[in-house]
């Protein structure tokens, strides 16, 4: 009798033996179940890549008709701006000698053409429009026009975010510069930084304004001012003036970035709850000053703005005495006591300004209750 474990066992050791003898035979059996695995694959990239083609057809048709439809708006408003032009100019006329009636009337065309200018702005804020001498140097004529309201809120986010990081950098860098290492080369990168940071903010909002952010004009011009100053103390070589000045400035830097970072909070917060009750705007930004929105809360950062206004007056005032010494040969002392009086200037005229319209608006609405 035969042992039916011998028999499953001959059976295994000749099937394994006929494998080996003839691997070739399984090679084929893969290699065609892995060539029909392949040409179904094929088909169905075939097809998908007919799918892809068409969608791309149909892309491109829709990238021309959007082009048309903008260059047709641009046009549009721009004949609109034409026509209540001219149409001012005619009510003005009309209003010599008007019934009541006609009075009303011409009153209430007049509120509506003052108006037109916001919706105009926002229409203007999802169409291409031409570069401002800025942008046409640093990028050419790139259009910078970003087409729906999530790509702009994503770039005003990524912006807030990175003017957040440098200030934290910017605050650990001044503070290891004062109280840590006093080497020139440390000084020089750490104006460097600077003089980078604010290139790359001015290019943001100069892109962020032509996408419909409202920015005042002197918060962007003095990051130009604060380019120059910075570019400015990276060229003053080392010597006895330098080191005179070096603390100051590196604690006004440290105290700078200090009340940046405050600013950044609070105003992150405020716009925050402004935009969820509807009385901001989406393209609103954190600014290094103040505006008449950061009434709600945040006039407690006034103190801290004004006295960082009154030591930039101090570092010129102390830049202006130093360039009157006999020792003193480098120009960089005289540019960069003139660019700290300008940085004062704008800056303390700017918020006083709000305050004093936030005052005056106080007043009249007092008096009307």
């Amino acid at each position: 009798m035969r042992c039916p474990r011998s028999d499953r066992s001959y059976n295994c050791c000749t099937a394994d033996i006929y494998s080996c003898l003839c691997p070739h035979r399984n090679k084929m059996l893969f290699n065609q179940t892995s060539l029909a695995d392949c040409l179904q694959e094929w088909e169905g990239l075939e097809k998908d890549f007919q799918r892809v083609q068409e969608t791309h057809r149909l892309y491109k048709q829709k990238l021309e008709e959007v082009s048309k439809l903008q260059d047709s708006c641009s046009n549009a408003i721009a004949r609109q701006r034409k026509k209540l032009k001219e149409l001012t100019v005619s009510l003005e006329e009309c209003k010599e000698t008007p019934s009541p009636e006609e009075m009303n009337a011409i009153n209430g065309i007049q509120g509506s053409i003052k108006d037109r200018p916001n919706v105009f702005f926002e229409m203007e804020s999802f169409l291409p429009k031409k570069n401002g001498l800025y942008l046409s140097l640093v990028l050419g004529n790139v259009n910078v026009t970003l087409l729906n309201k999530h790509s702009k809120f994503a770039y005003k986010d990524e912006y807030e975010k990175f003017k957040l990081v440098l200030t934290v950098l910017l605050l650990v860098f001044s503070f290891t510069c004062r109280f840590v290492f006093s080497y020139r080369a440390l000084d020089a990168l750490f104006n460097f930084l600077l003089v980078w940071y604010y290139c790359t903010l001015t290019i943001r909002e100069s892109i962020l304004i032509s996408n419909g952010s409202r920015i005042k004009g002197w918060w962007v011009f003095h990051h130009y001012v604060f380019c120059f100053l910075s570019g400015v103390m990276l060229t003053w070589p080392e010597g006895i003036l330098y080191q005179m000045f070096r603390n100051q400035f590196l604690t006004y830097c440290l105290y700078q970035s200090f009340v940046q970072f405050l600013q950044y909070y609070y105003q992150s917060g405020c716009l925050y709850r402004l935009r969820a009750l509807g009385e901001s705007h989406n393209m609103d930004l954190t600014v290094e000053g103040f505006q008449s929105w950061m009434w709600r809360g945040l006039t407690f950062l006034l103190p801290f703005l004004f006295f960082g206004h009154f030591w930039q007056l101090y570092n010129g005032l102390t830049l202006f005495r130093m360039a009157q010494l006999p020792e003193c040969k480098e120009w960089q002392v005289f540019m960069c006591g003139c660019s700290y009086l300008v940085l004062f200037m704008g800056n303390f005229s700017t918020t006083l300004g709000v305050v004093y319209h936030k005052y005056i608006h106080n007043q009249d609405k007092s008096k009307s209750l």
